[in-house]
């Protein structure tokens, strides 16, 4: 049975966090930047902070330990489609883009998605350029994971909570006994990440500013900018390569972050099977696309070909979506390759998108396996991750997550198509999107605002699917969902 009550007063939560930040940077646009968007932002912060309370007021005897696995489903969806509304608000005031385009670009900020509808950004105000950046960020790691960390009162329902949201094929794992703990051990490692980036960035020839609001788009893998030329805009190969390694670190597993930190042990990366077998397939691919580009005569310079190359293959494996030196110019074979990158994705448990690393890994050992079995029909085989046999089931969750993305791609596809777009700029744009990657080819290589009014919802659903996974929000359509 659905409790709407429990999932309506957790969602005041989250909805105070917005209107805190927007009240912020109503603050951050008075007195720091003086760019005269306060309005922009106070407004809509007071008014939500004044229908948080009303929902708290009114629902302050819900008791949120009845909250089941249903209502963390619910939940996590929800927060994700209203937050991204929310957040829209002082984006739809200050550029003056349709309500339609402002939710887009919320939402892309908020699933760390990364496209934009937006041009022009060296002229728009630095508070909400910031914002902007802030908002991947914030989505980084999840406004729900936020909540169980912030609330100890959810120590009961937590777990549920955390699994919903957090991406990643195995979800039992914790870093604590407590779930609040291991959360905060998440923003811990977050921020600490974050803060490194900054400094990188500022020591590497950034403005202060900049090192700033590109360190929230970076650990993130969001990809947002608040410069029209990306990472490009300084013109620094330094630059890029501290991008690349803080992108790494974004999509890396944050409780492999934490473990080797705990352990002090440099080591527990390589030993990761995942996270060895990420860094292989980065190395690969960046020397098969450096290769490509030199012998279509893109670069004539092996170094800076390899420069370019290495930085685009980390940029849409882990999802981050940041640009440099006109890539959308490339071969279309080059291009092509970006986004076949862009689907295997990061890490499980860390902010990047795509399919993961893991299931990519599980699913070459399915393959193999049924090989083996053809040549060997009698003999018996398993199939082991981190020398630890994996069980039928997770087998199972994996290839139909592996149909789903397919799937759900192709559908998105036809819908976009349907709107107008010619097939590979609503495949790119579809792929950008499920994969929360952010940069597309063809008709959206610059930007998304060819696509129509609903393009561009189709691709703001596309968004929320993808952070969440497919199963989070597709369980909600089923009928088995909703039997008492």
């Amino acid at each position: 049975m659905i409790n709407w009550r429990v999932t309506l007063r957790l969602l005041a939560f989250p909805i105070i966090w917005m209107a805190s930040v927007q009240l912020i940077f109503a603050a951050l646009s008075l007195f720091v930047f003086k760019d005269r968007v306060v309005t922009s932002f106070i407004a809509p912060g007071a008014s939500l902070f004044f229908i948080a309370l009303l929902l708290l007021i009114n629902l302050r005897k819900t008791n949120l330990a009845k909250a089941n696995f249903r209502d963390a489903l619910i939940y996590a969806t929800i927060t994700w489609a209203v937050i991204g509304i929310l957040g829209a608000i002082p984006i739809i005031l200050v550029t003056d883009v349709s309500i339609v385009d402002g939710i887009f670009e919320s939402i892309s900020g908020l699933t760390t998605t990364g496209a934009t509808i937006l041009s022009d950004l060296d002229g728009m105000p630095p508070t909400f350029l910031l914002y902007r950046q802030f908002l991947q960020w914030m989505g980084g790691l999840g406004i729900v994971i936020f909540v169980v960390a912030i609330l100890p009162m959810l120590n009961v329902g937590g777990m549920k909570l955390l699994k919903a949201e957090t991406p990643g094929p195995i979800k039992d794992e914790k870093l604590t006994p407590r779930v609040a703990s291991t959360a905060h051990y998440l923003w811990g490692v977050y921020l600490t990440i974050t803060l490194l980036c900054t400094l990188a960035y500022y020591v590497g020839g950034m403005s202060f500013y900049d090192a700033i609001a590109h360190a929230f788009t970076t650990v993130s893998t969001g990809g947002f900018s608040t410069h029209d030329a990306s990472m490009w805009y300084y013109q620094s190969h330094l630059l890029l390569w501290i991008s690349n390694l803080f992108m790494i670190a974004g999509a890396v597993n944050f409780g492999l972050h934490f473990r080797v930190a705990h352990k002090r042990s440099i080591r527990g990366y390589y030993d990761d099977e995942e996270t060895r077998y990420f860094i292989y397939i980065i190395m690969v691919l960046t020397a098969l696309l450096t290769s490509l580009l030199l012998l279509k005569d893109t670069y004539t310079n092996t170094l800076e070909a390899f420069s370019f190359s290495m930085f685009h293959i980390i940029s849409f494996i882990t999802s981050t979506g940041f640009g440099a030196a006109g890539y959308t110019d490339w071969p279309p074979v080059a291009g092509f390759l970006l986004v076949f990158v862009g689907y295997l994705g990061g890490c499980a448990g860390s902010t990047a998108g795509g399919n993961k690393i893991i299931r990519n890994i599980i699913v070459a050992k399915i393959i193999n396996l049924n090989i083996k079995q053809t040549i060997h029909p009698r003999a018996i085989f398993t199939i082991k991750y981190q020398g630890i046999s994996v069980t039928e089931d997770i087998r199972h969750a994996i290839m139909a997550f592996m149909t789903f993305a397919a799937g759900s791609s192709l559908l998105f596809t036809l819908l976009l198509m349907a709107t107008g777009l010619d097939f590979w700029s609503a495949f790119t744009a579809v792929a950008a999107c499920v994969n929360v990657l952010g940069p597309g080819f063809g008709e959206v290589g610059s930007n998304f605002q060819p696509v129509t009014d609903t393009g561009t919802l189709i691709l703001s659903i596309a968004m929320i699917v993808g952070r969440l996974e497919y199963f989070t929000v597709f369980a909600l359509f089923t009928r088995t969902f909703w039997q008492k």
